[in-house]
């Protein structure tokens, strides 16, 4: 008990009481030669007192009524009066919280994204209204049970199997109608929960495929009269008319940059429709001495090209757009390295069983504001630069597509002044191993 407690009137009231009802007690004791027996009365007295009291508090918790509790002198009054205070607080604060959590879910409800709770074990918690319009859930039928029920397809299921909370999953047929497409993004939610958060992308998709089929027609189209144009000029001789020499070499070079737009823009195109990924073995020693032949072609003797195979291993995947993606980094390096510079071509293997073919030059680096947006189409770090080595600003995104769609991912690592990396990372599952006499072929020694 605080000692502070003493100092208020109901208990200075109860300790008077007391001191008065012993003092009684003794002087009726002594009166009648019973000492002993009055001052035992007494404290009986007392006790059944307080025993009562006791009874009374007690039956007034468990009824629970919102009635004030019931009257009683002293100390007894003063803990009733106190419970009761913090009975109606507990119950105002309840009362904000039930508010609270019903503004909560009537704004959740209101949202146009489904929303789900889930448990570690992906079990379902709650949902809101747009959960049950998109996946058909019934929040008394379908509560306790896994999310993985109403997710029938392979490309969620392996989602969901593998860290979704890295990175959100994009344009996902809905289970319950193909024309709607999904997106699912998860969340770490309080202590041990997650948020899964699926999204009606349907008119998104179909305003990206009105791009995408602009983008391809227009650019079938530009093919043709671009061909037409740089057969006309190729036919005209600089010696026969000297003095436009300079623009007809300028003609030339812009309807080249043009043409390799057009196929760039038509090489994109074919990447982003929906389309099942070839799966091959691809053999990586001949790439790798493809993209050798590649870059000393395009630097013609003035740079110092290296190429290292330290992985003995394939890939699984698509020939053709591998090499134009590791084609367009070995390419870039060598246009952005000036002459005596080095560009270095790695294959190597990861602790975690994967493979990363990194491509390192000694250019001018690319300052670090430009490295999120460096995969963009047609953007530019410099501008005047990129014109005069012939880039066409769509190479990184051929690179960003392709990988997506090995399941790889792009870093790059770039210092200005000091050149630039760019490795993709490839995981295990594509990483085809070499048997030992593939590995000793590959080194150059018997086995």
């Amino acid at each position: 008990m605080r000692l502070d407690l003493l100092t208020r009137p109901a208990w200075q009231a109860s300790l008077g009481r007391f001191v008065l009802l012993l003092a009684l007690a003794a002087g009726i004791g002594l009166a009648i030669g019973r000492l002993e027996w009055a001052l035992v009365v007494a404290l009986f007295g007392y006790a059944l007192f307080s025993l009562f009291s006791l009874y009374r508090l007690r039956v007034w918790l468990e009824l629970r009524q919102r009635t004030p509790p019931p009257e009683q002198i002293g100390a007894w009054g003063e803990v009733s009066e106190f419970i009761h205070f913090r009975f109606r607080a507990a119950r105002a604060r309840q009362r904000r919280l039930v508010s609270l959590l019903r503004a909560f879910r009537e704004a959740a409800d209101a949202l146009p994204d489904a929303v789900l709770v889930l448990d570690p074990q992906r079990k379902i918690v709650w949902f809101n209204r747009s959960a049950g319009r998109l996946l058909r859930l019934k929040l008394a039928r379908d509560r306790g049970r896994l999310v993985d029920d109403f997710l029938p397809n392979p490309q969620v299921r392996a989602w969901l199997s593998h860290q979704p909370e890295r990175e959100p999953l994009f344009d996902v047929p809905s289970p319950e109608d193909e024309s709607v497409r999904l997106a699912f993004r998860m969340m770490p939610y309080a202590a041990d929960l997650r948020l899964l958060i699926v999204r009606d992308i349907s008119l998104l998709a179909r305003l990206e495929q009105v791009r995408r089929d602009f983008v391809a027609n227009v650019s079938h189209e530009l093919r043709t009269p671009l061909t037409v144009l740089h057969g006309y000029l190729d036919m005209i001789e600089p010696d026969e008319a000297p003095g436009f020499a300079p623009i007809l070499e300028d003609l030339r070079s812009q309807s080249r940059r043009m043409a390799q737009i057009v196929e760039d823009l038509l090489t994109l195109s074919r990447l982003e429709a929906p389309q099942a990924l070839p799966e091959e073995r691809v053999p990586m020693e001949p790439m790798l001495a493809a993209l050798r032949r590649d870059a000393e072609g395009l630097s013609q003797g003035r740079h110092r090209i290296d190429v290292v195979n330290e992985a003995h291993a394939d890939l699984l995947g698509a020939p053709q757009y591998l090499h134009s993606a590791f084609s367009n980094l070995v390419s870039n390096a060598v246009r952005y390295t000036p002459a005596q510079g080095q560009v270095r071509i790695t294959w190597t293997r990861l602790a975690d069983g994967g493979a990363r073919l990194s491509v390192a030059d000694t250019g001018y680096g690319i300052p670090a504001e430009h490295l999120p947006r460096i995969t963009e189409r047609f953007y530019r770090v410099s501008t005047s630069r990129s014109r005069v080595l012939g880039g066409t600003g769509l190479g990184l995104s051929i690179v960003k597509h392709v990988l997506a769609l090995h399941g790889a991912r792009l870093e790059i690592e770039s210092e200005v002044g000091r050149g630039s990396t760019f490795a993709c990372l490839f995981g295990p599952e594509r990483v085809l191993a070499l048997d030992v006499e593939e590995v000793h072929a590959t080194a150059g020694t018997a086995p």
